[in-house]
């Protein structure tokens, strides 16, 4: 079951966070050619109780590493969510994806059945790892990222649906 959990895991984390940063490529094309403030694009927000660009690639990666690790058992990074620019974003993007790739198989033995523990809205809400990382950690990971492209795409960026799905 490792090897599931593994297979299951972290190879969807990498190949989404990897076109996460392949749009945040387009996104800094088009604020150059339309010489738009790329800063205005990573302030955005799609209504104004929802959280901006940069707070959805920051929670994106969050949701990754934070999910490996829990499995893994090991201590999440600590990320300082000091990002600005789409530059710095995808620095981001990249040391969780690093993060992620360094968790091996063999870390998350077990971790289908391990009790996971996260406080939301100041309870504690305890998972097996499985349940876990199918109805908890993956929804809330795809909703960031679908919202950061959401957000991109309403801003005129040049996407579709193949860039957020990659290659097959």
């Amino acid at each position: 079951m490792a090897t599931f959990m593994h297979e299951a895991s972290a190879p969807r984390f990498i190949k989404t966070l990897t076109n996460l940063s392949a749009i945040l490529d387009k996104a800094q094309a088009h604020a150059e050619a339309k010489k738009i403030d790329p800063l205005v694009l990573t302030s955005f927000r799609l209504f104004p109780d929802m959280l901006p660009l940069t707070n959805q690639v920051q929670i994106a990666c969050d949701a990754a590493k934070g999910a490996m690790a829990r499995l893994a058992g090991v201590e999440i990074p600590k990320h300082e969510d000091t990002e600005k620019t789409l530059v710095e974003l995808q620095a981001r993007i990249a040391k969780t994806i690093a993060f992620v790739e360094s968790i091996k198989p063999a870390q998350l033995e077990g971790s289908e059945a391990r009790d996971v523990t996260l406080k939301i809205g100041g309870k504690d809400m305890v998972f097996k790892g499985m349940p876990y990382l199918f109805n908890f950690a993956f929804p809330n990971f795809y909703f960031h990222c679908t919202t950061t492209y959401n957000i991109l795409r309403h801003n005129g960026v040049e996407i579709g649906k193949r860039d957020f799905l990659g290659a097959p």
